[in-house]
């Protein structure tokens, strides 16, 4: 495990445990598990199946990038990707967290003062600075990563038939 310095090398550093943790999931599955529907009820696209949920965390971490990189005067073009199979989600899972830790590199001991003073509008709302919304990406992937444990442990997430 990498240990970097500085706060923003601690939260990279948690991030990617976290990514760890959830690729160690879907090794282990088979493509029927990945596909499977789990979550007939939501009302949430992205939350219905493991492949659906991955392909979010995926989306989601290139959208956390997009707004830290302009706060290091760093561009940004979010790449397209495609998941179909529990693979190709620890692929882009991996290319995804990569390429959070390029975006820190030689910033990682950037100052309180400068990482509090950044501002990141949010599309969903709350205006963010550059600690708040790294912190907000890591706790996305722990929140679905624990959604997947549900979803392979809870009998009410079983497979579903297909409609």
């Amino acid at each position: 495990m990498t240990m970097r310095a500085g706060a923003l090398g601690a939260m990279m550093d948690e991030y990617e445990r976290a990514l760890r943790d959830l690729t160690a999931l879907l090794e282990g599955l088979t493509q029927e598990a990945f596909e499977a529907l789990r979550d007939d009820e939501t009302t949430d696209e992205n939350c219905r199946t493991i492949c659906t949920v991955v392909r979010h965390v995926v989306r989601a971490g290139y959208i956390y990038i997009g707004y830290m990189r302009p706060v290091l005067g760093l561009t940004f073009d979010r790449p397209d990707f495609r998941i179909e199979t529990p693979a190709e989600g620890v692929k882009h899972l991996a290319a995804m967290i990569a390429c959070t830790a390029e975006t820190f590199e030689n910033h990682w001991l950037l100052s309180d003062e400068v990482i509090e003073a950044a501002k990141i509008q949010s599309r969903w709302g709350p205006v963010f600075n550059l600690e708040q919304m790294f912190e907000h990406a890591i706790v996305h992937v722990l929140r679905h990563r624990r959604q997947i444990e549900r979803f392979l442990r809870e009998s009410r997430f079983s497979p579903k038939p297909s409609a």
